[in-house]
């Protein structure tokens, strides 16, 4: 699958930013927003939401794709995050290692994009190969 238009890259940048104000983050300070986008061009916005007990606590990228994979959808095309203090979009905001292996088990890792842009409107576009070369996939378990 190619990288997605450019057209796609702002369109689900604009969505990120969006759900970035709808953050909960009252310990942190740090909001993100996410956009995720299916195969079939469906796009699911996730936000992070921040718990007193931290553990409990969930990130933007992981919002989005759990309320997608809720909905039925079990096949994605790339992912959009911005991320920053006091709701701004700060430097790039890659995803931690929880949502990479999240990511993993629902996404081809040479064919599922990610997406991210810093305060200057810049933006760097990656597979997730690229950024979880050695994941832990099911193959792995299998006997």
């Amino acid at each position: 699958m190619t990288e997605p238009a450019w057209e796609e890259i702002c369109s689900l940048l604009d969505t990120a930013h969006d759900m970035q104000e709808r953050s909960y983050c009252p310990y942190s300070g740090f909001a993100v927003g996410a956009a995720l986008l299916t195969e079939d061009g469906k796009v699911y916005g996730g936000c992070n939401i921040e718990n007193s007990a931290y553990s409990p606590s969930n990130c933007a990228e992981r919002t989005a794709f759990f309320t997608a994979l809720a909905d039925g959808e079990r096949k994605f095309r790339a992912i959009a995050i911005v991320g920053g203090r006091n709701r701004e979009v700060g430097d790039y905001c890659f995803p931690c290692g929880v949502c990479r292996q999240v990511m993993s088990e629902f996404c081809r890792p040479d064919d599922f994009w990610i997406i991210t842009a810093n305060n200057a409107g810049e933006t760097v576009v990656r597979t997730l190969r690229d950024l979880l070369p050695e994941a832990f996939r099911f193959k792995k378990l299998k006997k």
